[in-house]
């Protein structure tokens, strides 16, 4: 396989006190990939090395070898999609500190859960590209806060432009579906309209609900892929009208009801590779062959870097070092391990990590 090159030009700090900002020029992975090689998703862009949901991430995931880039879609007061984890920003945007903003602090019930915070649907478009993003999680990946306060919160069209400029495919998922549609802002019309008036193929739309993906079965012939968490649902079941569980869901039959509306299903690493109480990686499932028969692809998330998030088998260094939870591991071979129980993608919070494993086994040095 050809190796990518990663071209960075660096601008100098300036005496002001400016904080450096890495600008990547960026080659399709696409033209890279081989048939059918395992998909490199990046999860909320490269959001290992920039703050998530931005163009600075979803740029340096195109540097670093993605074939997917994944916009989580809110909708704004004037119905405009925008990519944020939530509809609650405060952990995600400067809003907290923003006195002309004080006011629009609310306490709502988001899918059964009580949230206080600031919300996407009390702001129009224009006001939120005020608000600057900053790191969600600054103790776990302290360096990302050097590009707190450089972007702004991108659409969902500035987002779909930048793929189809670098010919990578778009990984949406919609965020609390039911929640939207239940104030007048449903997600799914002004999802499909980005896709149909920029012609984008290379997408897939993925939904931890299920009432909104049986719907976009009838309106669209993109693949659909069914969330599937390890645990308990991120949305209210009974006010989505669902009677099944997501272990309902990972059965042969669940498996079978799913592929009655989806093409595949996104799961926790868990689901595939099972991990004890002491941490460590037990005996892989049958979900992926089961899956397989159902002609479900199985996309597992997320693969990230540091030896916090990891299984305890591919944690490396010492224990007692105060920066352990956040030194990197052996994710590498922690994705390898995926990837030999037959996943056919994974989102990664370092697409440059999933990159070189990908291109490794292609080239014959898989485990």
């Amino acid at each position: 396989m050809k190796m990518r090159r990663l071209i960075a030009s660096v601008l100098a700090v300036l005496s002001s006190g400016t904080v450096a900002v890495v600008v990547f020029q960026t080659t399709p992975a696409a033209a890279e990939r081989r048939g059918h090689d395992p998909l490199v998703i990046a999860h909320r862009g490269a959001s290992a090395h920039r703050p998530e949901h931005t163009m600075l991430s979803y740029e340096a995931a195109i540097a670093m070898g993605a074939d997917y880039i994944e916009p989580d879609l809110v909708s704004t007061k004037d119905h405009v999609l925008v990519a944020r984890h939530e509809n609650e920003i405060s952990g995600t945007t400067d809003v907290a500190s923003r006195p002309e903003f004080a006011a629009r602090r609310a306490a709502k019930t988001i899918d059964g859960r009580p949230v206080t915070g600031w919300f996407t649907e009390d702001f129009t478009l224009a006001e939120l590209k005020t608000l600057r993003a900053k790191e969600r999680v600054p103790d776990l990946r302290p360096g990302n806060t050097a590009f707190d306060g450089l972007a702004e919160i991108p659409t969902f069209e500035e987002v779909v432009r930048l793929a189809q400029r670098h010919g990578v495919g778009v990984y949406p998922e919609t965020k609390h579906p039911s929640y939207f549609d239940s104030i007048g802002l449903s997600l799914e019309e002004p999802l499909l309209d980005v896709l149909e008036r920029h012609r984008v193929r290379k997408a897939y739309i993925q939904s931890f609900e299920t009432a909104n993906l049986r719907d976009l079965s009838g309106r669209t012939r993109l693949p659909l892929i069914q969330l599937i968490t390890h645990g308990g649902a991120p949305y209210d079941w009974v006010a989505a009208g669902e009677s099944r569980t997501y272990d309902d869901m990972v059965t042969p039959g669940g498996l079978r009801e799913v592929a009655r509306y989806a093409d595949g299903i996104g799961v926790d690493t868990r689901r595939v590779i099972p991990v004890g109480a002491d941490g460590r990686l037990q005996a892989p499932t049958t979900l992926v062959a089961d899956a397989h028969r159902r002609r479900l692809d199985v996309h597992v998330w997320t693969v990230r870097n540091e030896n916090s998030q990891l299984p305890a088998d591919h944690r490396l260094g010492d224990p007692a070092s105060p920066v352990y939870g956040r030194a990197t591991g052996d994710v590498m071979g922690w994705l390898s391990k995926l990837l030999d129980a037959g996943v056919d993608g994974a989102f990664c919070d370092d697409p440059g990590m999933g990159r070189a494993v990908v291109a490794r086994r292609a080239v014959g040095g898989g485990e």
